[in-house]
C-alpha cells in the first residue's frame, strides 16, 4: 500500500513539474491566426484528363515506355480533374519559359488571397508589420516581398523576408518565423504568404525520377493573418501551441532526395529519389519525439512509457484532427499507416491532393480549408498540421481552434460533391492502352492515338 501510495505521489509530482515547465516554456509565445485565404484559379487554368494528355504529347524526347510510366504515374496520382496548371504551361510554352510568367503567376496568388484578408479583416495593408513570403523555386529582384509591400504601398518599417529554397514544408517555417518575432516584438500585426512557381520550372526531358514533379504539382498557395495582440483573440480562428522543425540536412542520403538539378541533356528540373520516403519516414518520427509530449496529456505519456516495447502512442488523446501534408497518395498512405489514422482523420488531405493537387507548401491550407467547410473544426479542438520538404525537412505544429468554424472558402462551390462515392479515374478509362505490348511508337504516333494531330 505504501509503495502504491508513493507511486501516485510521483507520478502526481511528475505531472505538475511537466505541466509548470510547460506554463514557462510557452508564456510571451501568442501567436493567433485571425484568417487565412487559398488560391482558387481560374477555367482556363484547369489542368483535365485531356489538357494534361496533350501537355505530355509535346514532349518529343519521350520514348513508349516514358509515356506508359507518365500514365501510370498519374493514374495512381490521387489527383483529379479540377487541378490548376501555370498559364504559359498550358500554352505550349514549356520549354522556354519566360521569367515574366513567373511573376505573373506568382503576383495572381499573391494579390487574389491578400485582397480577401484584408477586406474581410478590416485590416488595411498599412497596419502590417511583418511579411514573410515563401517561395521556393523563384528568387526574384527586387523581391517578392518588395512586390507585395510596392503594391499595396505598405509602411518603410515594415519587417519583410523573403525564404526561397524551402520546400514542401515552407509555410512552417515562416510561421515559426512569426513566431519568434512576436517574443520580442509585441502587439505586432504579420502576413505569411505561402506557395510555388510552377511556371519556370516545368521539366521538358527523360529522367523519370524528375518527370514525378509534372504529374503531381500544381498551382496554388495561401496567405495568413497573424497577431500577437490578446486584444484581437476575439477575432482570431486559430492558437498556435508549439512549432517543432527537425533538419537531416547532415546526412547525404536523405539531403538529396528531394532536389533540383539538372539532368544529362541540361534539362532543369526537380529530382524525386526512391529515398523520400524512408527520409520521411525518419524525420517525422524524430519529430514527434520531441512535438508530442508538449502537446498529449501526461498520463498518455506515462502509459506509453510503462508498456511493453511496440506499442503505439494513442494521438487522439491530445489531438481531434490531422492536417496530413498532400504531397500524394504514397506520402498520405504512409504517415497514416504509421501514425495509425483512420480513413475519416486522413479524408481531408486525400480529397485536398484530388481537388488541387500538390501545391507545395500551400498544401496543408487547402487541408485544413476542407476541415472546416465539413464543419469538423469546434472550439477547443486542436489540429497536428505535419509538413515534409526538402533539405530534409520535417516541420509540424499544432494549433488549438478559439471558435467554432463554418466560413466559406476555396471548397464552398464543390464541398456538397466531396468525398465521392467513387473517383472514376479518367486517364486509366480513356488511356488504358499505354499497358498494352506496343513497342516502336514515335512521340507523333503517340500523340496522333491521343487525337492531338
Amino acid at each position: 500500500m505504501e509503495s502504491l501510495a508513493s507511486l501516485v505521489l510521483f507520478f502526481t509530482f511528475t505531472y505538475l513539474v511537466f505541466s509548470l515547465a510547460k506554463f514557462i516554456c510557452q508564456r510571451g509565445q501568442t501567436c493567433y491566426m485571425i484568417d487565412y485565404e487559398c488560391y482558387k484559379g481560374n477555367k482556363e487554368m484547369k489542368l483535365d484528363t485531356e489538357e494534361c494528355a496533350r501537355i505530355v504529347s509535346r514532349n518529343k524526347n519521350l520514348r513508349i515506355e516514358d509515356y506508359k510510366f507518365l500514365l501510370k504515374t498519374i493514374v495512381n496520382s490521387g489527383i483529379g480533374e479540377e487541378t490548376y496548371g501555370p498559364k504559359n504551361i498550358i500554352l505550349g510554352e514549356e520549354e522556354q519559359p519566360k521569367h515574366v510568367d513567373s511573376l505573373s503567376e506568382m503576383e495572381a496568388v499573391f494579390y487574389d488571397t491578400l485582397d480577401s484578408i484584408f477586406e474581410r479583416s478590416k485590416i488595411s495593408p498599412s497596419q502590417v508589420d511583418i511579411l514573410v513570403v515563401n517561395v521556393s523555386l523563384l528568387s526574384a529582384v527586387p523581391s517578392l516581398t518588395s512586390r507585395i509591400i510596392n503594391h499595396y504601398k505598405m509602411r518603410s518599417d515594415i519587417k519583410a523576408f523573403n525564404l526561397s529554397g524551402m520546400g514542401c514544408s515552407a509555410s512552417l517555417v515562416a510561421i515559426d518565423l512569426v513566431q519568434q518575432l512576436f517574443k520580442t516584438h509585441k502587439k505586432k500585426l504579420a502576413i505569411v504568404v505561402s506557395s510555388e512557381s510552377m511556371a519556370g520550372n516545368w521539366y521538358c526531358g527523360r529522367e523519370r525520377s524528375m518527370m514525378l514533379s509534372n504529374c503531381l504539382f500544381r498551382v496554388g498557395g495561401c496567405s495568413m493573418l497573424l497577431t500577437n495582440d490578446t486584444a484581437r483573440k476575439n477575432q482570431s480562428i486559430l492558437k498556435l501551441k508549439c512549432v517543432v522543425r527537425t533538419h537531416f540536412g547532415s546526412n547525404d542520403e536523405v539531403y538529396s532526395c528531394c532536389m533540383q538539378v539538372e539532368d544529362d541533356q541540361g534539362y532543369r528540373g526537380f529530382r524525386l529519389t526512391k529515398s523520400l520516403t524512408k527520409a520521411a519516414a525518419r524525420s517525422l518520427t524524430k519529430n514527434l519525439q520531441i512535438l508530442l509530449p508538449k502537446v498529449l496529456p501526461i498520463r498518455e505519456i506515462i502509459r506509453y512509457a510503462t508498456l511493453k516495447t511496440g506499442s503505439k502512442i494513442n494521438l487522439k488523446s491530445g489531438i481531434e484532427h490531422f492536417c496530413v501534408h498532400p504531397g500524394g497518395r504514397a506520402v498520405i498512405d504512409e504517415v497514416g499507416a504509421s501514425l495509425g489514422l483512420n480513413e475519416y482523420d486522413l479524408e481531408p488531405a486525400r480529397m485536398a491532393l484530388h481537388r488541387f493537387g500538390n501545391t507545395s507548401a500551400g498544401g496543408l491550407w487547402y487541408v485544413l480549408g476542407y476541415m472546416e467547410a465539413k464543419k469538423r473544426l469546434k472550439k477547443g479542438d486542436r489540429i497536428l498540421m505535419i509538413s515534409l520538404g526538402a533539405g530534409f525537412k520535417c516541420n509540424n505544429c499544432v494549433w488549438e481552434v478559439s471558435r467554432d468554424l463554418d466560413g466559406e472558402n476555396v471548397w464552398k462551390d464543390v464541398i456538397e460533391k466531396y468525398p465521392p462515392k467513387m473517383i472514376v479515374n479518367p486517364f486509366l478509362e480513356r488511356y488504358g492502352w499505354i499497358n498494352d505490348e506496343v513497342m516502336g511508337f514515335r512521340p507523333e504516333d503517340i500523340a496522333q492515338m491521343l487525337g492531338f494531330v
